[in-house]
């Protein structure tokens, strides 16, 4: 089993509210947010963005989101480097990370089963 492509981008900002405002003004939607400077925006079928505010001090990063249909039955290449295999996650899916040859950290998702 392989990944389905890119399921989301995962953004820190440092202003949740401007940050949110820009891509609005780029066509996407505020699905959801949190009291706490997150949440998801949405601009057609296209992969979903997440905003989360962080510290001024840190320095914001990007993460890609590829999307895996079942945890259980994906089992990468041995060539793959798995950082982290998958784990559940507060949000509800179920992660693993993988270091590209590069040395980028990807997020793999898959739905967590319940």
């Amino acid at each position: 089993m392989t990944t389905e492509g890119i399921e989301g981008v995962y953004l820190e900002t440092h202003n949740w509210g401007r940050a949110a405002g820009f891509f609005r003004t780029l066509g996407f939607e505020v699905e959801f947010s949190t009291d706490h400077g997150s949440g998801v925006l949405r601009n057609g079928d296209g992969p979903y963005l997440v905003l989360s505010e962080i510290p001024e001090g840190r320095e914001p990063r990007v993460q890609i989101l590829l999307k895996v249909a079942d945890a259980d039955a994906f089992h990468p290449d041995p060539a793959v480097d798995v950082v982290t295999p998958f784990e559940d996650t507060h949000y509800g899916a179920k992660e693993m990370t993988v270091r590209d040859p590069d040395g980028r950290l990807w997020s793999l998702q898959a739905p967590a089963k319940g």
